[in-house]
């Protein structure tokens, strides 16, 4: 039956839009806005999962930064190296905690919270936002016994 009716519409030069089965066009018209969202919930997840990855990498190397004046550049720089796959049209990076101001042999954190904006301009579809604010902390500690200034 579908290969007599393939057949039929290929030989067809009419171009009817009859020959074309209801379900057809219902089917097409609920599985392309379907495709769309689960396109744009991928995105957003692996979106997500990058901020995450370079907060975490700005929390490491803030605590590997010998001194505070040195830690949010550094932060910073890890920050945007993590995130260079992803296109962040606004990135934030804020490090704070009281790893760097411990003394020798207490143990002190540092933590870094990231906010991204991304652009969904390659995704035209009209329910989703023109841009994403992706924000993401992660914490790392800092060796009690390491050297600070």
């Amino acid at each position: 039956m579908i290969k007599a009716f393939l057949r039929r519409l290929w030989r067809d030069e009419r171009g009817d839009v009859e020959d074309i089965p209801v379900a057809a066009i219902v089917g097409v018209g609920i599985l392309v806005p379907l495709i769309a969202v689960i396109i744009a919930l991928g995105r957003y997840g692996l979106a997500e999962n990058t901020v995450q990855a370079a907060a975490s990498a700005a929390a490491r190397d803030a605590t590997l930064s010998s001194s505070t004046q040195t830690a949010a550049p550094n932060a910073r720089a890890a920050a945007e190296r993590a995130l260079a796959g992803q296109p962040c049209t606004n990135l934030n990076v804020d490090i704070y905690g009281d790893g760097l101001h411990t003394t020798l042999g207490q143990t002190g954190t540092i933590s870094a919270t990231i906010s991204c904006t991304i652009s969904n301009a390659q995704l035209l579809f009209p329910l989703l936002p023109g841009q994403w604010t992706i924000t993401e902390t992660a914490t790392s500690p800092i060796d009690p016994y390491r050297e600070r200034s």
